[in-house]
C-alpha cells in the first residue's frame, strides 16, 4: 500500500484524476506563438472581492446563482443544447459501459450509476456471471434508497471489506462528494449497517481495519487534531465498544505536515502493521510498528516512494541515490529483502532505471511476480519480473503500439491474473482477464459511442522555448483540409508528476470530434510522463516552463495547418485550471476560447484555502518573499489587467468542492467581469472537486463547456 502520497487513498491531489469524466484524460489542440510572460501588476492586491470566499454566504451564493443564470440562458438557447446534453448523458448512463470489478473475497464487485440509479448502487457477481454479457447481480447497498431513507445526498466513497471472512466492511460516503465524509460499519452477509458498529463522524480521513474488534482512526478528533492542510495529523487504534475518545494515539505529527495516516498490511503469512507521515508531496516518512507497537522508522529517502509486500521492499527514487560505492539513478526502481534492509543491509536490486525517453508508470505485484508498466515516449509497455528466478524479465506481448495498457492484479496474495485494459483516443477500452504468460480473454468492451472512422490519432513533438523536446497527441478529422481552419481544442495537465496517455471519451467524440472538431493532449513538464526529472523541471520558480511548454505545441499546431488562433480552445481543471488561467493571462492572443476548471486562480492566498496548504512543495510558499517573487509571476489573478484583450472565458467549479476552494474561480470571473471582459460562470452547488456529483449533473456541466466552446471555435469563415 504504502507508495507515498501517490497511492494514499486518503490524500488527494488538485489533479487530473479528480476531474469531470467528461475532462478525464481529455485531450486538446492548441495554436502557440512565443510572448513574454506578462508580470504581476504589484505584490499586494487589493482584494475586494474576498467576500466571494465565503462559500456558503448568502450574498456569495447570490452572485452564484445570477451568474449561473446568465449562462444557462447564453448556452441553453443553442439549437441542439437540449439534444446535446441528452445524448452525453445516454453515453453517461449507458448500461454497455464495462462495469469494473475488484475481488473481495469470492465475489466481485461493482459500483454503478445509470438513470435508474443516479447515486449509484454497490453490487456484487461472480466470475461466471461476469463473463456473460448481461451478469446477474446482486445490489449490496441501494445509494438512492439510502438518501431517500435518510434525507441526505451521500456519494459513494468505496469500501474496505475485512479479510478472510470478508463479512464486515467499513464504507466511506460524502455529502454532495465533498472530500470530507463519514465512515459506517456494514454487515455484507446480512446486508444491514452494524448497530454500535465503527462510526467516523464527518471529516477528512479514514477508518482502516486492523481485525474484527481494531481499527486505525484517523480524522478530525477535535481542536488542533488537523494540520494546516486540514487533513488528519494523528492516528489512533480505535477498540470495538469504546467511543472514539478513548481510541490510543499511535503517532502524532506536526501542524504544518501534510497528513499521517495508518494502515494494517493483511497479506497472509506477512502480516504487518504501518504508519506514514506525509510531510508534503514527495516528502513522507514510513514506520513500521512491532507487536510491542514500537515504531521503526523505514530508513529510506523521504523523496522516495515506499512499498512492502511480503519479503520485499521497492524504493522508487526521485532523487539520485548514492549506497556504498553504489549509485542509482532518479527514477529507478530498487529492491531488497524488507527485513535484511530493517536491520541495515543496503543490497538492491535495479528493477528499473530510466532513460532519455523511458519512465516507470507504475508496478502491481501478482502472488509470483511483479509486472511493471513502463511508458517509453508515453507509450505503455509492460514486463514481467520473478522475484523466485533473480528477478528474470519478460515483456508482456501483444499490445497496441499507441494508446494506454492498464493493468492490475486481480487478487495478489492468491493468483497471477491481471485485469487488462487497453484503449485509445478512437478505440473504446477493452477490458481482459490475462496470465502474466500473455494468454489472455476479453471480458469486455465498451461500445463505440460515436464514428471513430472519421479520424485518425497522431503524435508528434514540440520544441519548447529552451529546446525541450515536448510529446503530444492529436486526434484529427482523416480527410480535412490542412488549412487553419478546423476547430481545435487543447487540453494540458502539466502537476504532481501526473501523466496523460490516450483514453477514450465518448463524450468527447459525440460532442466534439463528430462535429469536425480536432482534439490533443500536451505532455507538457510538470507531468510524470519522463518521470521525476519531467515533474521537477516545472516546480516553483521553474513553473513557466510547464507554459512555455503548451505554447509551444500551440505552436507546432499551426505550423502543420491544424487551425489558427481563432479556431483554437483550452481546457484544463485544477492544477489544469491553473495551467490554462497563465494562458488566458500570459498568452491571450493565442486562443479563441478558454474553459477553465475547478482552478486554482489566487496563488496569493491558495495556501490558505482549503487543502492549499499541502501543495507548497509544488508551487512555494507566498509567504515568504523571494518564493512569492516567482508565485506572482503565474498566479492568474494577479496578472489580469483592465486594458488585456482576453478571448472568451468559462469558469465552472463547485460548491463542494473542498479541495481547491471554489473561490479562486468565483473572484477570477467577478474580476474579470467587472474589467467588462467577455467572462462566463457556471458553479455546481454539490459535486466536490469532480465538478458533479452525479451523471445528469456531469451531463449538464459538458453539454455547456462544448457549447460554449463550439459557439467560439466552430463554423463559418476564419475570423
Amino acid at each position: 500500500m504504502a507508495r507515498s502520497i501517490r497511492s494514499n487513498p486518503h490524500v488527494s491531489l488538485p489533479g487530473h484524476a479528480a476531474l469531470r469524466r467528461s475532462v478525464f484524460l481529455a485531450l486538446a489542440v492548441i495554436a502557440s506563438a512565443s510572448a513574454a510572460p506578462v508580470q504581476a501588476q504589484e505584490s499586494e492586491l487589493d482584494d475586494s472581492y474576498l467576500w466571494l470566499e465565503n462559500v456558503t454566504g448568502d450574498s456569495a451564493l447570490a452572485w452564484v446563482r445570477a451568474q449561473n443564470a446568465r449562462t444557462e440562458a447564453a448556452l441553453l438557447a443553442n439549437s441542439n443544447a437540449e439534444d446535446l446534453e441528452k445524448r452525453i448523458l445516454s453515453i453517461l448512463d449507458s448500461d454497455d459501459r464495462i462495469p469494473n470489478v475488484s475481488k473481495i473475497g469470492e465475489y466481485y464487485y461493482n459500483f454503478w450509476q445509470d438513470a435508474e440509479h443516479v447515486r449509484g448502487i454497490w453490487r456484487r457477481t461472480t466470475l461466471e456471471e461476469y463473463r456473460k454479457g448481461e451478469p446477474d447481480w446482486e445490489i449490496v447497498i441501494d445509494l438512492d434508497a439510502l438518501n431517500r431513507a435518510e434525507n441526505e445526498n451521500w456519494v459513494w466513497h468505496g469500501a474496505d471489506c475485512l479479510r478472510p471472512e470478508y463479512e464486515r466492511c467499513l464504507v466511506a460516503l460524502s455529502r454532495g462528494g465533498s472530500d470530507a465524509d463519514v465512515t459506517r460499519e456494514f454487515n455484507l452477509k446480512t446486508r444491514q449497517w452494524v448497530e454500535d458498529g465503527f462510526v467516523r463522524p464527518e471529516s477528512k480521513g479514514s477508518l482502516g481495519w486492523i481485525d474484527r474488534d481494531r481499527v486505525y482512526v484517523f480524522t478530525d478528533f477535535g481542536d488542533g487534531t488537523l494540520t494546516e492542510s486540514g487533513y488528519p495529523r494523528i492516528v489512533k487504534e480505535w477498540r470495538r465498544g469504546t467511543p472514539m475518545s478513548e481510541a490510543v494515539t499511535v503517532y502524532e505529527g506536526r501542524p504544518d505536515d501534510m497528513y499521517i495516516f495508518g494502515y494494517h498490511d493483511d497479506t497472509p503469512g506477512f502480516e504487518r502493521d504501518f504508519v506514514g507521515r506525509t510531510i508534503a508531496f514527495y516528502n513522507d516518512e514510513l514506520y513500521f510498528r512491532s507487536s510491542s507497537s514500537k515504531l521503526v522508522k523505514v530508513e529510506a529517502p523521504n523523496s522516495a516512494s515506499k512499498s512492502v509486500h511480503r519479503d520485499w521492499i521497492l524504493l522508487e527514487l526521485r532523487e539520485p541515490l548514492t549506497t556504498g560505492a553504489k549509485a542509482y539513478l532518479a527514477g529507478s526502481l530498487l529492491a531488497a529483502r524488507f527485513d535484511d534492509f530493517m536491520r541495515g543491509s543496503r543490497e538492491f536490486t535495479v528493477l528499473f532505471e530510466p532513460t532519455e525517453t523511458a519512465s516507470l508508470a507504475s508496478y502491481t505485484w501478482t502472488r509470483h511476480h511483479l509486472v511493471l508498466n513502463v511508458l517509453e515516449d508515453v507509450r505503455n509497455r509492460l514486463f514481467v519480473l520473478t522475484p523466485e528466478d533473480g528477478w528474470a524479465r519478460k515483456p508482456l506481448s501483444g499490445l497496441p503500439s499507441l494508446g494506454t495498457v492498464a493493468v492490475s492484479a486481480v487478487d495478489r496474495d492468491e493468483s497471477d491474473l491481471l485485469w487488462l485494459y487497453t484503449t485509445d483516443f478512437l478505440t473504446p477500452t477493452t477490458l481482459s482477464l490475462a496470465q502474466v504468460t500473455g494468454e489472455r480473454e476479453q471480458l469486455k468492451s465498451m461500445p463505440s459511442f460515436f464514428d471513430g472512422r472519421r479520424h485518425l490519432i497522431e503524435q508528434h513533438f514540440a520544441t519548447s522555448k529552451d529546446g525541450t523536446r515536448v510529446p503530444w497527441f492529436l486526434v484529427r478529422p482523416r480527410n480535412h483540409p490542412m488549412d487553419g481552419t478546423t476547430p481545435t481544442l487543447l487540453y494540458g495537465y502539466g502537476g504532481f508528476e501526473i501523466s496523460l496517455t490516450p483514453s477514450y471519451s465518448g463524450t468527447v467524440g459525440a460532442a466534439w470530434l463528430e462535429r469536425g472538431g480536432a482534439y490533443a493532449v500536451a505532455n507538457i513538464r510538470g507531468g510524470g510522463e519522463y518521470g521525476p526529472r519531467w515533474h521537477q523541471a516545472a516546480l516553483k520558480a521553474n513553473r513557466l516552463r510547464a507554459y512555455e511548454d503548451f505554447a509551444a505545441v500551440a505552436q507546432d499546431l499551426v505550423q502543420r495547418g491544424i487551425t489558427v488562433p481563432a479556431r483554437l480552445g483550452i481546457q484544463g481543471g485544477s492544477n489544469g485550471g491553473l495551467l490554462v488561467g497563465n494562458m488566458l493571462t500570459q498568452y491571450p492572443e493565442l486562443f479563441g476560447a478558454v474553459v477553465v476548471e475547478v482552478p486554482l486562480l489566487d496563488m496569493q492566498r491558495y495556501h490558505k484555502l482549503l487543502a492549499g496548504a499541502s501543495w507548497m512543495a509544488e508551487y512555494g510558499d507566498p509567504d515568504d518573499p523571494d518564493e512569492w517573487e516567482f508565485i506572482r509571476t503565474y498566479s492568474p489573478y494577479h496578472l489580469v489587467r483592465p486594458d488585456g484583450d482576453y478571448p472568451p472565458t468559462l469558469f465552472m467549479t463547485s460548491t463542494r468542492d473542498d479541495r481547491v476552494h471554489p473561490g479562486h474561480a468565483r473572484k477570477m470571473a467577478a474580476r474579470m467581469l467587472d474589467f467588462g471582459k467577455d467572462i462566463w460562470y457556471y458553479e455546481n452547488i454539490e459535486g466536490g472537486h469532480g465538478g458533479s456529483a452525479t451523471n445528469a449533473q456531469a451531463a449538464h456541466m459538458d453539454a455547456l463547456a462544448y457549447l460554449f466552446l463550439w459557439n467560439h471555435l466552430g463554423g463559418g469563415p476564419v475570423p
